[in-house]
């Protein structure tokens, strides 16, 4: 059974940072792609970032590109998402994913393309 816990999450001040990270257990992480989505209240879930096994070619939202960061540490089997100069507009709950990629595909902007979800976790930005 594959469990994915975010953490790190929490209220910040705009212009603040926020570190979030995922652990995953139960599965082989080194061997999955992993994102970032996440929901605001009202809206949809989007695609925040992704980063494939071997770390390289991350991808990004244009929303969030030049101020967040994803990477990951295989030995440690996280993946980690750096949000520097935070706006309001990045109010919402963040969701990490796992993507076995069995499809063959790799269409990392849709979140029905990932295979395990965690229960999310809170980041509120105040401005």
């Amino acid at each position: 059974q594959v469990q994915l816990v975010e953490s790190g999450g929490g209220l910040v001040q705009s212009g603040g940072s926020l570190r979030l990270s995922c652990v995953v257990s139960g599965g082989t992480f080194s061997s999955y792609a992993m994102g970032w989505f996440r929901q605001a209240p009202g809206k949809e879930r989007e695609f925040v970032s992704a980063i494939t096994w071997s770390g390289r070619g991350p991808q990004y939202a244009d929303s969030v590109k030049g101020r967040f960061t994803i990477f990951r540490d295989n030995v440690k089997n996280t993946v980690y998402l750096q949000m520097n100069s935070l706006k309001s507009e990045d109010t919402g709950v963040y969701y990490c994913t796992a993507d076995r990629l069995l499809s063959g595909s790799y269409n990392y902007w849709n979140w029905n393309e990932y295979d395990y979800w965690g229960q999310g976790t809170q980041v509120t930005v105040s401005s």
